[in-house]
């Protein structure tokens, strides 16, 4: 088997390995458009667009926080408060654009930059779409910078030496938006 195929079947494990068992919600953010109707009111259906400061404008119910939260959620919380004026009616949230999801993948990788997250994305497949790193990258040091909703920070190590080796899976976690992946 040629060096490629092993590359390309090892890959293809690690990248199973790190979805198996996880479904992630991506939480709404800035940018992002949704087509939000309440059933039997033709009046209440438009598409709207998350602002810049996380919140989305709908009759009835004003002014309300989006980004941070899942469609469903949503959902769920515009149901809720058109119900106190619209009993029973189903509402939809459809997400027509995303444009918030992204990671930056920064540091000796061929092309570092903000990439857009079209689903579930693990670090092995952020540094693909960089390019891989350069000969000069410090490949066993690399880390994931995350930023919870508070603003507190945390790193996550991602060894590749041992990744390649088939050892530590688990470093090839599924990134969330606003990751950066730091290549020394």
């Amino acid at each position: 088997m040629s060096f490629f195929m092993r590359t390309s079947i090892l890959f293809f494990l690690l990248c199973a390995a790190a979805h198996a068992g996880q479904s992630p919600t991506f939480p709404l953010g800035s940018g992002d458009v949704l087509e939000i109707s309440v059933w039997g009111d033709e009046s209440l259906a438009r598409k709207v667009l998350v602002r810049p400061d996380g919140k989305i404008s709908f009759p009835l119910v004003g002014d309300m926080q989006a980004a941070g939260v899942s469609v469903e959620d949503l959902r769920a919380e515009l149901e809720t408060r058109i119900g106190e004026y619209i009993h029973g009616a189903p509402v939809t949230v459809m997400l027509i654009e995303s444009r918030s999801p992204k990671v930056s993948v920064v540091g000796k990788v061929q092309k570092p930059g903000v990439f857009p997250m079209d689903g579930p994305m693990s670090v092995l497949q952020a540094l693909a779409m960089a390019g891989g790193m350069t000969p000069y990258a410090s490949t066993g040091s690399v880390r994931v910078v995350r930023t919870d909703a508070a603003g507190a920070q945390s790193y996550l190590p991602f060894d590749y030496d041992h990744i390649a080796g088939g050892k530590s899976l688990e470093q090839n976690v599924l990134l969330v938006p606003g990751d950066i992946v730091i290549v020394p």
